[in-house]
């Protein structure tokens, strides 16, 4: 069975989960996330002082969400580390899912930012306050929005690369960071120009539909992986493709994976002559893990080999239905 072109495309180094060598991975994520909790820091407090001098509910959304932004960088710094760590005698598979937690954390704060600001924009809208200092808070949220556009074209580069899912957590949180520093740029811009501040909570309030709905999509991202979510379709085909690409491969079936921050897992029964040797059969299971792994670096590949046509079905209380071309007979088991 041989990989079409169209799979060799796909094959493309660090293109996928596992794709890329732990420590390859480990040392993108590390300073992509250095550089999030870094700005995090500054643009909150570029922030806090922007809302003290202009009392703007839209700046007040964007400094809520880049206050949660600096707890959510740090749970992301330290969970891609975390994330890398061998596996031990405590936890066999790893500590991948650690990236998974920070997703989870994040989603969390996100919606509940967007919650109070909510409720802050609700009540300017039916008691309108003063907004001052319109020109020093439209500067900050212009210099932020500049940052921001960096950062997440730095964390696009490392997702093309890792597929990390923290990371993919905190991009969401910037990329509704953006979106609040624009809106808040444009509600203190036509409450200046209008001289209406009810423009200024109208931004404060789309900021905060906005933050619940990037919180949704990033609770799904993590509880995937927290669920153990089969890795896509067009990854599984790779895999199938790499395993059976040997003449002596009957089939593979029962192919089980998933991810687990920087790693995945592969699991799969591949079909073998039935009177092969063990060490004959061995050594092709061999030279299938090596192929998985040349493409998935960070793979945890387990094969189970299975005498072709005489297998009884595999796999526990999630084991596949027998195969109908494979069912089992007192025929098969007669000795050779």
């Amino acid at each position: 069975m041989n990989a079409t072109a169209e799979t060799e495309a796909h094959l493309t180094p660090g293109a996928r989960p596992g794709g890329l060598a732990p420590d390859a991975s480990a040392a993108l994520t590390a300073r992509v996330t250095q550089f999030s909790l870094g700005l995090a820091i500054l643009l909150t407090l570029l922030k806090a002082l922007a809302w003290r001098l202009s009392g703007s509910v839209a700046l007040l959304a964007s400094l809520g969400d880049s206050a949660l932004d600096v707890f959510a960088a740090a749970a992301t710094f330290f969970a891609v580390r975390y994330a890398v760590a061998p596996a031990d005698a405590e936890h066999r598979y790893g500590h991948g899912k650690a990236e998974a937690f920070a997703s989870l954390l994040q989603a969390g704060l996100v919606f509940a930012s967007g919650a109070l600001i909510g409720r802050e924009a609700l009540d300017h809208l039916l008691q309108p306050r003063p907004v001052e200092a319109e020109v020093f808070g439209m500067g900050v949220m212009a210099f932020s929005m500049v940052a921001v556009v960096a950062l997440v074209t730095a964390q696009n580069r490392v997702l093309k690369k890792t597929g990390s899912v923290a990371v993919h957590g905190d991009r969401a949180h910037y990329l509704a960071d953006l979106v609040a520093n624009g809106a808040a740029f444009a509600g203190l811009g036509a409450a200046a120009l209008f001289k209406d501040t009810r423009f200024d909570a109208a931004a404060g309030l789309f900021v905060a539909v906005w933050l619940v709905w990037g919180a949704v999509g990033v609770f799904r991202e993590a509880a995937h992986q927290l669920m153990d979510k089969e890795l896509d379709d067009a990854e599984r085909e790779v895999i199938i493709q790499l395993a059976g690409n040997d003449p002596a491969v009957r089939g593979v079936h029962q192919l089980r994976t998933r991810a687990s921050g920087p790693f995945i897992h592969i699991q799969m029964h591949m079909d073998l002559d039935p009177d092969l040797t063990l060490e004959a059969a061995h050594r092709i299971v061999v030279r299938a893990e090596n192929r998985l792994l040349e493409a998935f670096p960070a793979a945890d590949v387990l094969i189970h080999a299975d005498p072709s046509g005489r297998a009884e079905p595999h796999g526990g209380v999630f084991g596949e239905a027998p195969y109908e071309a494979h069912e089992h007979t007192e025929a098969n088991e007669a000795p050779h």
